[in-house]
């Protein structure tokens, strides 16, 4: 595989708040539940650059292949316990800003 360039390496001074960010709300986070919020974030940004590094961040911290494929339907899945579908659903709300009632029906 190729190197992959960073496409904010240019513009870094406008994402860095954004990783602070995210860096401080991770804090006491599992670390596998942050990468799998990072990874739908990611599916509905359509950061093909993130897809790349968080997932293979989730598989260095032991995440299955199968939860991170059914990521992108978690809310028809099995694979996510109540803890995870809270998180994701709060991503959702945040990375679609939809509400909870579009979301849920």
């Amino acid at each position: 595989m190729k190197s992959r360039p960073n496409p904010y390496a240019s513009h870094y001074d406008l994402v860095r708040p954004l990783i602070e960010f995210g860096s401080f709300s991770q804090d006491g986070l599992d670390p596998t539940l942050a990468e799998l919020i990072k990874i739908r974030a990611s599916q509905i940004n359509g950061c093909s650059y993130c897809l790349f590094l968080h997932t293979r961040d989730a598989r260095r911290n032991g995440e299955g292949e199968e939860r991170i494929i059914m990521l992108d339907a978690w809310c028809e899945s099995p694979h996510y316990g109540d803890r995870e579908r809270a998180a994701l659903a709060w991503t959702e709300v945040l990375g679609r800003r939809q509400t909870s009632r579009e979301l849920f029906g």
